[in-house]
């Protein structure tokens, strides 16, 4: 158990359970662009530790990017997506979204209106975890590194209020005996 600023959080998944699914999903994201040099799109500040293990796993020529967005306040989604950082020209590339986490989908939303404004050769979403229940958009999450409950979660990039990111394990919130 630990707590962050008001909340307390139990542990839900390991180290090796993650890195297992980083792999798994390096392998085909390498398998699938082995004729291409794709732009890795992290979106920040989340996706950075997934990024960056993903990275260490692909085998083939890739480049990095990233963008900032923001629409979390607290434990739930705030309905607005805010653009705090550009990720640079992507015109006419091969770009792989990398997030963290997809619930709602209103980033994911987001980011491909910004992708086809670029002009973007094509695009595939890649996410380390995907809340099915909270899903409200129709876009296809391309790959789903692990389907999880509707529950809110921290560490390894995903935070609490800023706190948590630097756990190397998945917490989850703790649930109350009213649940």
């Amino acid at each position: 158990m630990i707590k962050l600023h008001d909340l307390e959080f139990e542990p839900y998944l390991g180290p090796e359970k993650i890195q297992d699914t980083v792999k798994q999903l390096a392998e085909e994201l390498s398998k699938d662009y082995s004729s291409k040099t794709p732009i890795f799109l992290g979106i920040l500040n989340g996706a950075f530790m997934f990024l960056s293990d993903l990275l260490k796993y692909y085998k083939g020529d890739c480049e990095v990017s990233f963008t900032k967005l923001a629409s979390y306040k607290g434990t739930s989604s705030s309905g607005e997506v805010s653009t705090l950082l550009g990720a640079g020209n992507l015109k006419d590339r091969d770009v792989i979204v990398i997030e963290d986490i997809v619930d709602t989908g209103l980033t994911l939303e987001h980011i491909v209106s910004q992708l086809k404004k670029e002009g973007v050769a094509s695009f595939k979403i890649a996410s380390l975890f995907f809340k099915p229940e909270a899903y409200k958009k129709s876009l296809p999450i391309d790959y789903v590194g692990l389907e999880i409950p509707n529950k809110f979660i921290v560490g390894y990039g995903l935070d609490y209020n800023g706190l948590g990111r630097n756990l190397p394990e998945i917490y989850q919130l703790k649930s109350s005996i009213d649940d």
